[in-house]
C-alpha cells in the first residue's frame, strides 16, 4: 500500500478537523506542518504528539526534499491561488477549503495549473455529503415529479462572527454563498449559464459590505435557480442548509434543511391542475462519518483509484464562477453571462 507523504499548509481552526481524519488512515504520513506563524504548527505537532518538520513557508517545505506527494491547503482564501499552484507545480497533488480562491481569474488559473501538470486538485464542499441533502438530491433526480421547472433556495441566518467577514465587500455571497450554489448544482445535475443578481444590507446590519442578496440563475435547460440569501435576518432563521422548494412538471417537493421536513405533492388531475397527495418522501440516510470527513474520504478514495472527485477543481469551478458573476452583475447592475 502505497503511504501518502503529507504536507498540512495552515496550522489554524479547519486544519484541526483535516488532521484528525487524516491520523485515522494508515495511507497516509504527516511529514511537514506549514504556517506563516510557525508557533501554531510547533503547537499542533506537539498537541498531536507528531514527528515532522515544520515550515515557515511553503517553498521551504516543498523544497526541504522530504517526498511530500499530497499538500493539504487550509490556509484563507487570498493565500490559495499560491498556495496551491506551488504544491501542484512541486509534483503534489492537492486537497484545500472553500472557496477555491478570492476572486475568479486566481480560480481559473488553479485549474489551468491542475490540468497542465496533471494533478488533482480537489475542493471541500462537505454540504454534499451531508445525508439529507443526498436524500434530496436522489428523489429530485429520479423523475418521480418529472424534470424541475424553479428552484428556489432561501437562507435566512444571523450568526456572529466578528472579524475580517465584518469588513469583506461581499461576505454573504463571497464567504456563504458558495455552499448553497454548489448544492443547487448537485440537486440539479446543471450548471448555470447567466445571473441577475442584488446585493444589498438591510439598516440594522453590522457588516461593511453587503450581507443580503437576491440571485436568479438561468440553468443550461433553461430552468430557474432562484436564491434569496441574508447573513443579518432578524427572526425565522433558516437552516445553514437553507430552505428549499422545487416546482416540477409533475408536483412539487419541499424540503427546510433540517431532517424529516420533506414534502412529495404530487398532481392528482393534471387536466384540472389540483394537488391532492401531499405526504412525506422516505428518506434513506447513509454515511457513517460527519460530510466532512466523507468529503476527504472520497477525495482519497478518487486519488487512489485514478479517478475525478466530484469536488475536483474542474467540476468545482462552475459553482465559484456562480459566485463570483453574481457579485459581478450586483455591482455592474447587469444580467451577466457565466
Amino acid at each position: 500500500m502505497k503511504k501518502h507523504k503529507v504536507l498540512l499548509i495552515g496550522c489554524g481552526g479547519m486544519s484541526h478537523t483535516w488532521l484528525k481524519y487524516i491520523l485515522r488512515r494508515k495511507d497516509c504520513e504527516i511529514l511537514g506542518l506549514c504556517d506563516i506563524i510557525p508557533e501554531k504548527a510547533r503547537q499542533m505537532r506537539e498537541d498531536y504528539n507528531l514527528d515532522c518538520a515544520v515550515f515557515d513557508e511553503i517553498k521551504k517545505a516543498l523544497g526541504a526534499n522530504l517526498g511530500f506527494d499530497l499538500a493539504i491547503d487550509c490556509t484563507s482564501p487570498e493565500a490559495h491561488e499560491y498556495v496551491v499552484t506551488s504544491a501542484l507545480r512541486a509534483g503534489c497533488d492537492v486537497f484545500g477549503e472553500k472557496p477555491m480562491a478570492d476572486t475568479l481569474d486566481r480560480a481559473e488559473k488553479m485549474v489551468a495549473c491542475a490540468e497542465e501538470m496533471n494533478k488533482t486538485y480537489c475542493i471541500m464542499q462537505n454540504r454534499r455529503y451531508y445525508p439529507y441533502i443526498v436524500a434530496f438530491k436522489n428523489f429530485v433526480q429520479s423523475q418521480k415529479l418529472g424534470d424541475a421547472g424553479q428552484v428556489s433556495a432561501n437562507f435566512q441566518t444571523n450568526p456572529y462572527f466578528g472579524g475580517f467577514r465584518e469588513e469583506m465587500d461581499s461576505p454573504l455571497l463571497s464567504d456563504m454563498g458558495i455552499h448553497t450554489f454548489d448544492a443547487a448544482r448537485f440537486i440539479t445535475g446543471k450548471n448555470a449559464v447567466a445571473v441577475c443578481c442584488k446585493e444589498f444590507n438591510p439598516s440594522w446590519t453590522r457588516y461593511k459590505g453587503d450581507a443580503a442578496a437576491v440571485c436568479i440563475f438561468e440553468m443550461e435547460d433553461g430552468s430557474i435557480f432562484d436564491y434569496r440569501g441574508s447573513w443579518c435576518a432578524n427572526g425565522i432563521n433558516t437552516s445553514w442548509e437553507s430552505e428549499w422548494r422545487i416546482s416540477c412538471a409533475g408536483g412539487a417537493v419541499f424540503w427546510d434543511g433540517n431532517d424529516k421536513l420533506f414534502y412529495d405533492e404530487t398532481t392528482a388531475d393534471t387536466s384540472e391542475m389540483k394537488f391532492e397527495n401531499i405526504q412525506p418522501v422516505n428518506l434513506p440516510i447513509t454515511g457513517d462519518f460527519s460530510d466532512h470527513f466523507m468529503c476527504v474520504e472520497e477525495m482519497f478514495e478518487s486519488l487512489n483509484a485514478g479517478t475525478r472527485a466530484q469536488t475536483d477543481c474542474r467540476d468545482n469551478i462552475h459553482s465559484i464562477r456562480m459566485v463570483y458573476r453574481a457579485i459581478e452583475s450586483s455591482k455592474t447592475r447587469k444580467f451577466v453571462i457565466l
